[in-house]
């Protein structure tokens, strides 16, 4: 046997209560930075398997098995939930009204808890440090840089690489990676701009903020179309507006909601700038009596994947589950908040996607084209892994992934 296999070993027989915590999870989703109930579970279960156990950032949970000279790996699961109300009809939806695990961090938690156990039980088989941090807040892009500002890297040791995965609506039994971009960047920006109100009978005595933010929505579309280099990403959605309470009054100021994704940091700084330099511009032309604010916030860093890890670690899946089971990840348009954490110690990181949807399902969609209208993605309230393999799947590839540095 190899080191993975050894460790391995125990997997059937620990399915059972993995099931149960998955199903517990699932049935008591918690918002962002709400995640108490589920640190306690994680905080529980990791002292029971004999880690050493650190709150971190409120609800963060990092646990540390020290096993001998070594390397330090370092893996990170989610742990939030979303203001969705769910709609899947299974038996353990969630008993929560209005919020529910519609993007699988339930599973994230569960497959991490589950590698914890087994790296603590098949600790002859490698030799190291095994980290397994628990992140929240996730879905509002707070969570890392929470832990990250309540001192993580002075309170656990410093990893030599960083591990992370996430369920997606891909065939169960497959995970997909790739190096570089693999996530988004993401911002959300609220602009306020301001005009000057008046009676609506009487538009000449006004500086109208709708007619100003209706020229702004119309410039912003420029900035993909003839601002940025055909074949460089960039999405820039105004997602709001909002100015007004009565159609004969011209209000004074006007919002806008935007969200940007892009996948190179020199692209996202281009944008963000040319949206600064549009909403000014069309200010000035307006004669806005002040000067418009911009308020950033959810904003996610860019997921980009060392090459050499995600080699490294792709190696080692296809090794175990066979090179059909492993796949080049597509670039997804989707944004997280985990690279903060390699980030702040500095070291190179992987990040996979794990295939949740049932995989007769999901070959019948392909067959007929419609996967998109037929496979729940994330964030929907039909999303729903399957537990089997999924939960199976997403413990071994973290246990696979560490032991390509850890195994003796």
């Amino acid at each position: 046997m190899n080191s993975s296999e050894t460790v391995l070993a125990g997997l059937d027989s620990e399915l059972a209560w993995l099931r149960e915590t998955y199903t517990q999870l699932h049935r008591h989703p918690e918002l962002s930075l709400e995640e108490h109930e589920t640190s306690k579970i994680v905080e529980e279960k990791l002292t029971a398997f004999g880690f050493a156990v650190t709150r971190i950032g409120g609800t963060g949970v990092v646990g540390v098995l020290a096993n001998g000279v070594g390397p330090t790996v370092l893996a990170r699961a989610d742990m939030d939930a979303l203001p969705v109300t769910e709609a899947t009809g299974l038996s353990y939806a969630s008993a929560m009204d209005g919020i529910m695990h519609a993007c699988g961090h339930d599973l994230h938690v569960s497959a991490l808890l589950g590698a914890a156990k087994l790296m603590a039980d098949g600790r002859r088989a490698w030799s190291g440090t095994y980290i397994a941090l628990f992140q929240p807040a996730e879905e509002i892009g707070a969570g890392s840089k929470a832990m990250v500002a309540d001192g993580l890297v002075t309170k656990v040791p410093g990893p030599d690489v960083v591990l992370a995965q996430h369920v997606m609506p891909m065939p169960a039994g497959t995970v997909a990676t790739t190096d570089g971009p693999v996530l988004s960047a993401g911002d959300s920006l609220k602009i306020t701009v301001y005009g000057k109100g008046a009676h609506g009978s009487m538009p000449h005595m006004s500086v109208d903020p709708v007619v100003l933010a209706s020229s702004i929505v119309l410039r912003l579309q420029s900035i993909v179309s003839r601002e940025t280099k055909p074949g460089d990403f960039a999405v820039v959605t105004v997602g709001a507006l909002n100015a007004g309470t009565k159609s004969n009054i011209i209000p004074d100021r006007a919002t806008l909601l935007l969200n940007i994704r892009t996948y190179d940091n020199q692209v996202r700084a281009r944008v963000l700038a040319a949206i600064e330099r549009i909403v000014n511009g069309e200010c000035a032309a307006a004669g806005s009596p002040q000067e418009p604010d911009f308020e950033y916030y959810d904003q996610f860093p860019l997921t980009s994947n060392d090459a050499a890890v995600t080699e490294q670690v792709r190696a080692a899946f296809s090794a175990h589950f066979g090179a059909d089971a492993v796949h080049r990840a597509e670039r997804q348009t989707a944004s997280e908040d985990f690279s903060r954490i390699p980030a702040a110690f500095g070291v190179p990181y992987t990040f996979w996607l794990l295939g949740g949807a049932d995989p007769d399902a999901y070959r019948a969609a392909a067959a007929k084209g419609t996967v998109r209208q037929d496979i729940p993605g994330n964030h929907s309230p039909f999303f729903a892994p399957v537990i089997d393999p999924t939960l199976s799947m997403g413990v071994q590839t973290h246990v696979v992934a560490a032991l390509s540095y850890l195994a003796k």
